[in-house]
């Protein structure tokens, strides 16, 4: 009977799923690789900043317009639209309400001129230097072409009793000064054209400019006109002087047919007052706070309503100009670069590599894209807690996840670097909000600092409940500086920053494994995993090289003693150690370790050919750990665990055959590449190997023994320069040499010689003298012994050639 599968398309989907996972990890891998490029790090670095600035301008920028409905008047409403951000809107119609009316009660412009009476004066003057010219001629007559000229000069006709009355006229000088009296008597008054239109201009109010623009005075109700009609009755009513009446009264009425008003309209000067009075109306502008509501679901739209929408709406659109972009583009740029520059030449352990830099941009960007939709999430949600003060939302956002994954991924001054950067960036996407930064700020400090030394999971979340008390403390003094510690608000204000430390672990805790495994860090959690003595590669050493597996494990004794003493990381010394010689299994029967006394292969091989052999184990350790994928930090520590140190023996003996042929050894040539250990771990694991190899030609290891090999060790691998490059002090040197001093101590500690029993069956009954937890000496027991074919005796032949 044929058993059929209970679910294929359950299969055919997990096939699928770890088909993409592994098609999107390869793709990962490669763009790692290519980004990591040495040739061409500074470049990629370059363009990451770029494309990372470039992306977060665009979460950066006020984009309330990209979600804010806009609705007419009369349409139903199918959402809660909430103000995102404080808006301090113009209101258009009002404004232009406003400035209609002040339009419309601009004052009417009319200028007064008082240079009339000099140009009818003037005019005269002229006219008798004509009629100066018409006594010269002997026909006492004017001709048609001065008849014309003097009509020009009074702009009217003339007839023939008006010019033989100018001619009559003998005293001119006594006629000018009569009549310049006259003329400024007239005029000293205002003189209009229509009383009628000045009267109505007049309720719309009257600005009076003279000639040169400038204000003079206004029209109000106590001020006098004289219409032009009656201003000419009164000249016509004086008396000159140089002439008899009848002369007098004609060359009065000539000049008041020329009479103008001094007063009249400007409409040009009219014009410019109306635009000044409608510039002199500001904007008409309200406030919208964070937060209020603007319409609810299922309303009726309002005019006002539908007009505030359409205000927030084109604000937030204006908000996004050229001007705007290019302004936070430039803001991103100077917080991710002079950070970085700083850290880069002040701080000795910030020294990320292309993949960290591009792993903290995703995580960058993956962090703002999250909140902003948050944010819009939260901007809409508010409606159905009203009581809720929308400020207080910011404290509900995990802000100290991305740090909590950037410390356990890489190192604290990566971290610290990263919180710098992120806060004032969360200040811009929070509108400002000083109190966005410090609680950004600071909760990501604490959250970082919670996860130093994360062996499992259990530590995230001890270190989100750290960060809920530092949250707490932050929020009260945020209170307290409102002065609303004793408001409703300050219970949401618990809740919020107790729920954003502990989401925060709960994202730590989430992707710190994601990033992990895309980006192939050895975080400690994975350090456990690897410290498994089950582990494929360890087993795979245990089977193929017992000796060089057993060697590895005392190694990472020491090591992670030693780094306990010096305060460096434990756990990556001691898996550093196992791992340091897994390059063995390929040639495990050419290290001392494996040969169990058996043939000496370097015995048929020159000196040259074995330190190759020896060298070559780094290569293909350092081959097998890319390949099974074990981390940067056990690759780096397999490279660096023998540093640049001579291959002694291998060199003495290439160097005693070159004497029989009087050639020359060169030493770099047993040497292996290096480079010398980096780190303190990995000096740590240089030590510990050094160290644990030679205990094993100590015949007789005391105490003292045992120490004097110690120190010759450390001072010989100090000497040869192998620790310049690490961060091991002499104190530090001191501790480590206690500390290997104390764990092979304890391995090389002395045991009883227990006797062996000589008559095992009749004392079978005795109990043995042995110290309890000790080994028995397994020793033969000579021809004398008695072997009957027992099974113990058939045991003790196993294994034996």
């Amino acid at each position: 009977m044929v058993t059929m599968p209970e679910n294929p398309g359950n299969i055919s989907e997990q096939s699928t799923l770890t088909y993409l996972y592994k098609l999107g990890s390869n793709l990962l891998d490669s763009i790692v690789k290519r980004f990591s490029n040495p040739e061409k790090a500074r470049r990629n670095r370059t363009l990451l900043m770029l494309i990372t600035t470039g992306l977060l301008t665009m979460l950066l920028l006020p984009s309330q317009h990209l979600v804010t409905a806009r609705y007419k008047a009369g349409e139903i409403a199918s959402s809660d639209i909430r103000a995102s951000q404080d808006y301090l809107l113009e209101d258009h119609v009002l404004t232009e309400q406003l400035r209609k009316k002040a339009e419309a009660n601009a004052p009417i412009v009319y200028t007064f001129n008082e240079t009339i009476p000099e140009r009818l004066l003037g005019n005269t003057k002229q006219a008798f230097a004509i009629i100066q010219q018409i006594r010269e001629t002997k026909s006492r007559q004017p001709t048609d072409e001065i008849k014309q000229q003097l009509e020009s000069v009074f702009a009217t006709q003339l007839t023939s009793e008006d010019i033989n009355t100018l001619l009559k006229v003998n005293n001119e000088t006594a006629l000018f000064y009569s009549l310049k009296q006259i003329l400024d008597e007239l005029y000293s008054k205002k003189i209009i054209l229509d009383d009628k239109v000045v009267t109505s201009d007049s309720k719309r109010g009257i600005e009076i400019k003279n000639t040169s623009g400038v204000t003079v005075g206004e029209v109000s109700s106590s001020t006098t006109f004289i219409d032009i009609e009656q201003a000419r009755v009164i000249l016509q009513s004086r008396r000159l002087d140089g002439v008899n009446a009848t002369g007098s009264r004609n060359i009065l009425s000539l000049i008041s047919r020329g009479l103008k008003p001094n007063l009249f309209f400007d409409p040009e000067a009219t014009e410019v007052r109306k635009k000044t009075a409608i510039n002199d109306i500001k904007p008409v502008l309200y406030r919208v706070k964070k937060g209020e509501m603007i319409v609810r679901v299922g309303e009726l739209v309002t005019a006002e309503q539908s007009n505030k929408l359409e205000m927030i709406y084109e604000a937030s659109r204006g908000e996004g100009t050229f001007y705007t972009v290019f302004g936070i583009f430039g803001l991103v740029l100077l917080l991710f670069y002079f950070p970085y520059r700083f850290a880069c030449r002040n701080i000795r352990k910030f020294n990320p590599s292309n993949r960290d830099l591009l792993a903290i941009a995703i995580l960058i960007v993956g962090s703002f894209f999250t909140f902003k939709l948050a944010m819009l999430v939260s901007a809409n949600i508010g409606a159905a807690f009203p009581s809720v003060s929308p400020s207080l939302y910011a404290f509900l956002f995990p802000f100290a996840a991305g740090a909590m994954i950037v410390r356990i991924l890489i190192n604290s001054e990566v971290s610290l670097i990263y919180c710098v950067m992120l806060a004032p960036l969360l200040g811009i996407l929070f509108n400002s909000n000083m109190f966005v930064v410090i609680y950004a700020l600071l909760g990501s400090v604490v959250g970082a600092h919670g996860v130093r030394q994360c062996q499992n999971r259990g530590v995230i979340y001890i270190a989100g409940l750290k960060l809920a008390v530092v949250n707490l403390a932050m929020g009260f003094c945020f209170q307290l500086i409102n002065s609303s510690l004793f408001t409703i608000q300050t219970i949401y204000l618990i809740a919020f920053t107790v729920t954003s430390a502990l989401f925060s672990a709960m994202l730590a805790s989430a992707f710190t494994p994601l990033f992990e495994s895309l980006f192939h860090y050895t975080t400690n959690i994975k350090l456990l995993e690897l410290a498994n003595l089950n582990s494929p590669l360890l087993r795979d050493l245990m089977v193929k090289a017992p000796g060089t597996y057993h060697h590895s494990v005392v190694v990472g004794n020491l090591a992670e003693a030693a780094a306990e003493a010096i305060n460096a990381n434990p756990l990556l010394a001691r898996v550093a150690a196992y791992y340091h010689d897994i390059g063995k299994t390929s040639k495990p029967l050419y290290f001392i370790e494996n040969m169990h006394g058996g043939e000496n292969r370097h015995d048929k091989l020159s000196p040259h050919m074995s330190a190759l052999i020896l060298i070559s184990h780094i290569k293909d350790g350092e081959a097998m750990a890319r390949e099974k994928h074990l981390g940067q930090p056990i690759i780096d520590i397999i490279r660096q665990h023998h540093g640049t140190s001579l291959i002694k023996f291998f060199y003495e003996k290439a160097k005693n055959q070159a004497e029989l042929t009087g050639q020359n050894v060169d030493p770099q040539e047993f040497r292996y590449p290096g480079p010398k250990p980096q780190t303190r771990e990995a000096g740590l694991v240089m030590l510990a190997d050094v160290v644990e190899a030679a205990s094993r030609t100590l015949v007789n290891p005391t105490p003292d023994r045992i120490q004097g090999m110690v120190q010759k060790l450390i001072n010989r691998i100090f000497s040869d320069g192998q620790l310049d490059e690490c961060e091991l002090t002499l104190k530090n040197l001191h501790e480590i040499a206690k500390s290997f001093n104390r764990i092979l101590g304890a391995i090389f500690h002395h045991r009883i010689d227990y006797p062996e029993a000589v008559h095992k069956a009749n004392n079978s009954g005795r109990k043995s003298n042995a110290h309890h937890g000790t080994e028995q000496s397994a020793k033969a027991s000579g021809s004398n012994t008695t072997h009957q074919g027992s099974s113990g005796d058939d045991l003790k032949r196993l294994g034996m050639s």
